[in-house]
């Protein structure tokens, strides 16, 4: 059973992170960026002398590995799954650098018979100058892991829910693919777990093959939203949240819908080949320069479109 008072108050030790462009590259090709070598702004993501970073980069940075496997926890590893990840923007992520993180968990929260929710913030830090460059946080469902509060343990309360999807349309809609191999390439920016690459593994948990990681399915409708909304510019987004459904698969095409409304995105993405949502709930917050250069990119549009009728 879940030890409340040491999750809460375990301290893990600051992780120092060293990474350069390669790094940074590997982490952009394992979302699929790079894919069509004739769109110079993705490019810039993978090649050149001004390398660009994705916005989630930071979120790979910086982990301290799989301590649900520690049983002191009282977890069951074997049933631990990544349920939501959230990223908040401070400044843009170089694309070399030495990092220091500082990871915490915030929340041990029990569901019951639907299991424990654990929250795990990450804080990441520039070593050098102490620049602080983004706030991430994991939520961790732990399905073998409820009831523990009923034992004379505390709980922590719930956060608020991710808002849903709207109603209408979508005012963009996305498709990307994935290659068959992405998983084998993503993991290689530091989640080694074999159920993204060992078949018997994925098997052994439940799936026919193994699956796409979903910080890689979050990473490729953030790649959606960029290419949308942002102009592929990294700084145009400010904070991006999202709810993990179901698994993608390495080779599924990756459909994200994308609602605006002001500076706030509503983003949902979905496999229709094979009729399930990967990623729900999503939420985006565009800056302030974001949000005023998606509206002129649309004016400008629209103005074209007029001229031609």
């Amino acid at each position: 059973m879940i030890d409340y008072q040491k999750l809460k108050n375990w301290r893990f030790d600051d992780v120092v992170k060293s990474y350069g462009e390669r790094d940074v590259i590997l982490y952009a090709l394992g979302i699929g960026l790079g894919v069509e070598p004739e769109n110079e702004q993705a490019l810039a993501y993978v090649y050149g002398p001004d390398l660009k970073v994705l916005p989630t980069y930071g979120a790979v940075l910086g982990s301290p590995g799989f301590f649900a496997m520690d049983p002191s926890f009282g977890l069951d590893a074997k049933r631990v799954l990544h349920g939501e990840q959230h990223v908040v923007l401070h400044s843009p992520i170089p694309p070399c650098a030495t990092v220091v993180a500082e990871n915490r968990i915030t929340r041990v929260i029990d569901k019951g018979e639907r299991g424990a929710v654990l929250h795990v913030e990450r804080v990441l830090r520039e070593r050098e100058s102490g620049q602080l460059l983004s706030t991430s946080e994991q939520i961790l469902i732990c399905r073998a892991d409820g009831g523990f509060s009923s034992a004379s343990e505390p709980g922590d309360a719930s956060p608020e829910p991710l808002p849903g999807t709207p109603e209408r349309d979508a005012d963009f809609v996305v498709d990307l693919p994935t290659r068959p191999e992405a998983a084998l390439i993503y993991r290689l920016s530091g989640d080694m777990n074999p159920l993204h690459a060992d078949p018997r593994a994925a098997q052994v948990a439940g799936f026919p093959r193994p699956i796409l990681h979903g910080l890689a399915t979050f990473g490729v409708a953030v790649h959606a939203v960029l290419r949308v909304c942002c102009d592929y510019d990294a700084t145009a987004l400010r904070a991006m949240r999202a709810r993990f459904s179901s698994p993608a698969f390495p080779g599924d095409t990756i459909r994200t819908e994308i609602w605006r409304d002001g500076a706030r995105l509503n983003v949902r993405a979905s496999v229709p080949e094979r009729g399930v949502t990967v990623l729900s709930k999503g939420l985006f917050e565009m800056t302030g320069h974001g949000a005023e250069a998606l509206d002129l990119r649309l004016s400008r549009r629209t103005l074209s479109e007029d001229k031609r009728q």
